[in-house]
């Protein structure tokens, strides 16, 4: 089939790149549990260039990165004070070991925004972005963030707030690279993308330090041409961006907000049975008769299709399950069984697993970064 085909030429062209490829976001897990490659995550399809950095710390793709304007269909819940844990890969599908080059050192933040449709489009670039945690250089052991995240398999977790108003939240992971950003013209280099949420809470606060996403910080900040070669390094690094939101801030920072208690958008469909990224493959109509038969034969083609064109970085893999179940409905027609539909559940892919022990990042006292605490910060943005 030609998309088969050309799924096939993309990820090899990606497994090209990979050479020179850098990271991505491709997948989270809420309290451990998997989310599924690429479900509720936006990031870039483009798969060649999947993992490279942004290319504009000024563009709108500094807030969820290339097609980060555009929403997915699934929104993942999750509770207040839940532990969100963010996996990084330099091979978005997984098909081979790593998530960062050693040299790509620098620091870590978590940013949020509360957004009215978690999956709706064009609600990532702009004001209301309230950073959850940071960190930088730690001077007790010597490590930049980002290799902390590397020496963790490729993941950076952090502890949601627990006092947020509930509703829908982009949740947005950001790597700095910074060994090009000393070099004329610098270049430092952000890795960002964002998980689609919807947050169980019964609190009503709203952060008020807030950026717009772009716009927190350009390439006059002197964090985007921070030298990390300097042997020792002496200078401190200069954070960007507001101060970390901590949980019970006071009044003055906070205002209530009416809840939105009930998720209603964005939630795997009651249907659902098998699923690829942030599509679904559907239960078949049920039949009794030849016409009916082959008609369920042709729905599971065309969900067939829908998988793998709308497959992106993460790869195609469960796509390929569900043709291999339309495959028993088109042999049963064949032979003549026209009660149906069949079971899919001896094709099930293989259930991601949980996480074992999580090491959420807490940032040490001996480093400029915090979850839950504050920094001096540049001025929030104007009201």
């Amino acid at each position: 089939m030609h998309f088969l085909k050309t799924q096939s030429l993309l990820l090899a062209a990606a497994a090209l790149d990979a050479a020179t490829a850098h990271t991505t976001f491709t997948n989270f897990y809420v309290d451990k549990e998997p989310m599924g490659d690429a479900t509720c995550v936006r990031m870039n399809n483009n798969i060649p260039q999947a993992t490279w950095p942004i290319k504009s710390v000024t563009g709108e793709d500094m807030a969820c990165g290339v097609n980060g304007n555009k929403g997915v269909a699934r929104v993942c819940p999750a509770n207040s004070g839940s532990e969100i844990t963010f996996n990084f890969r330099d091979w978005p599908d997984g098909s081979q070991p790593g998530s960062i080059d050693v040299s790509h050192k620098g620091p870590c933040s978590v940013y949020m925004k509360k957004v009215d449709n978690a999956a709706a489009d064009n609600n990532a670039a702009g004001p209301g972005w309230f950073k959850i945690f940071e960190e930088d250089y730690d001077n007790s052991s010597g490590e930049w963030c980002t290799m902390k995240v590397k020496a963790n398999d490729g993941k950076l977790t952090v502890k949601l707030p627990t006092d947020l108003a509930g509703g829908y939240y982009l949740v947005r992971p950001e790597l700095l690279a910074l060994h090009e950003a000393d070099k004329s013209p610098p270049d430092p280099q952000f890795y960002v993308g964002c998980a689609q949420i919807f947050l169980e809470s019964t609190g009503t606060s709203t952060p008020q330090d807030t950026v717009s996403i772009p716009g927190y910080v350009d390439m006059q900040h002197p964090a985007m041409t921070f030298g990390i070669w300097n042997r020792p390094k002496t200078l401190t690094f200069p954070q960007f961006g507001p101060s970390t939101y901590k949980s019970g801030s006071s009044k003055r920072s906070i205002e209530t907000r009416t809840n939105q208690n009930k998720q209603t958008v964005g939630l795997k469909p009651a249907n659902c049975i098998m699923e690829n990224g942030n599509w679904c493959g559907l239960t078949l109509p049920s039949y009794s008769d030849e016409k009916g038969c082959y008609a369920a034969s042709s729905k599971c083609s065309e969900q067939q299709t829908t998988c793998y064109n709308s497959a992106g970085p993460t790869g195609s893999k469960n796509c390929k399950n569900w043709g291999q179940y339309c495959a028993s409905v088109r042999q049963a027609c064949g032979s003549g069984n026209f009660n149906g539909p069949p079971s899919a559940s001896s094709f099930m892919p293989e259930a991601p697993a949980s996480l074992g022990e999580v090491h959420l990042m807490t940032p040490s006292a001996d480093n400029g970064g915090s979850q839950g605490g504050s920094s001096p910060q540049p001025a929030p943005e104007k009201k």
